[in-house]
């Protein structure tokens, strides 16, 4: 079997990328260079945004892109149930009120209907306050965004868009296409870049909005707080003027940066996007025809989210378990004994043991629907259209199909 196989998803690394980290490692900054400048400008034409604002992972962009819209005890953020759990706990890191809304138990996604329902439900339950809602888009595919952006408006909401997964992921509408990350329907999104993701700087994460008051506020947050941009200094200064050594602490901040290092990875990885994409398209249309229809109900592909053109980050596939011979577990532990990796994305955020004494006993029928039949199998670059042959012969011979 092929090692490729044995994850759900691995980096692609070439000789390019082995040269770009290289050279900045020969180079006079390894942080606090020009090169992480280099590719906020690169991805900032790519996407069609007006600021990017890279730093350290996803997870410290979600809690920026948060601080910098002023979330703090006196908000509530709504996320879905189903995602990574840091989408919940950058929240939590500003001191929020969490509520968690349902997905359709079919994509894993937050729809304007789920939103509607559980921010009806904890109006009617007496919450008030500012409200944040934080849409993940799942495996690469989209949230109806605008629709959502239009539902979370109606609360006068502000919208972060946890697009950790659609990196490269484009979107069509009646007035053309967009890319995720250009925030039309947003107040600001984030991505990551950790090496299972779309493109890999090891760890990395970046925050994108047009709005500058956000940019700057997440730039000085990213860094401790300090500004050495001497035209926003808040002292003033006797006829000697400003010190070279003065720089000011006027928030309290995080060390979030990221390095040169990174960024240069980052940089040589942004050229392969279009590689990236289309293998992980091909990889994704060859899971679905042989999936497609051969055993009926019991296992199916994740629909398709009409208008959303994909960067796939994960092959998901819905597996009816109570029509199995074998359960989650076993099916999961006899496909790696072959060599072949999986994993669930995700255990709702609810059920955690932190959120279990956080919340107390939470229903929500269609994340619950959701993660009881979701499975990734491998998705990445490295792999060939004849390992899926490969993947999908093991796993229908392991249920018996």
């Amino acid at each position: 079997m092929n090692s490729y196989l044995n994850a759900y998803g691995r980096q692609y690394i070439d000789d390019d990328d082995i040269a770009a980290v290289e050279k900045v490692l020969r180079g006079d900054f390894l942080t606090g260079g020009p090169t992480a400048l280099e590719l906020e400008r690169e991805i900032a034409e790519e996407l069609g945004v007006t600021f990017v604002s890279l730093c350290n992972s996803g997870t410290s962009a979600l809690h920026l892109a948060l601080l910098s819209l002023s979330v703090d005890s006196a908000w509530t953020v709504f996320v879905p149930a189903i995602s990574f759990v840091a989408t919940a706990n950058a929240a939590r890191m500003c001191g929020a009120n969490v509520e968690f809304v349902d997905v359709d138990p079919d994509t894993g996604l937050m729809t304007p209907e789920t939103l509607r329902c559980c921010v009806t439900n904890w109006i009617e339950h007496g919450g008030s306050g500012p409200v944040a809602v934080v849409p993940v888009h799942l495996a690469g595919q989209t949230v109806l965004l605008e629709e959502i952006y239009d539902e979370a408006k109606v609360y006068d909401a502000k919208v972060i868009i946890d697009a950790c997964h659609a990196f490269g992921t484009t979107q069509k509408t009646v007035d053309g296409s967009y890319a995720v990350g250009d925030c039309r329907f947003a107040d600001a999104e984030v991505f990551s870049f950790h090496p299972v993701k779309n493109i890999a700087m090891g760890e990395g994460g970046a925050v994108t909005t047009n709005t500058q008051e956000i940019a700057e506020k997440v730039k000085l947050l990213c860094s401790h707080g300090i500004t050495k941009d001497s035209d926003k200094f808040e002292s003033e200064f006797e006829q000697e003027g400003i010190p070279p050594w003065y720089y000011e602490m006027q928030e309290l901040g995080f060390n979030y940066r990221i390095t040169d290092i990174q960024a240069a990875l980052g940089i040589s990885q942004l050229k392969k996007l279009p590689l990236f994409k289309n293998k992980r398209a091909e990889l994704v249309e060859r899971y679905r025809v042989l999936l497609g229809n051969r055993v009926g109900s019991t296992i199916k592909t994740m629909p398709h989210v009409y208008g959303c053109e994909a960067m796939w980050h994960l092959m998901v596939v819905l597996i009816d378990f109570s029509t199995t011979v074998r359960t989650k577990t076993e099916l999961m532990k006899a496909l790696q004994k072959q060599g072949i990796g999986s994993q669930v994305h995700y255990i709702p955020i609810y059920q955690h043991p932190y959120y279990r004494k956080l919340k107390g006993f939470i229903r929500l029928p269609g994340a619950e629907l959701y993660y009881s039949r979701t499975l990734s199998l491998p998705l990445h670059p490295n792999m060939k259209v004849r390992d899926v042959d490969l993947v999908v012969s093991a796993l229908l011979k392991e249920l018996e199909l």
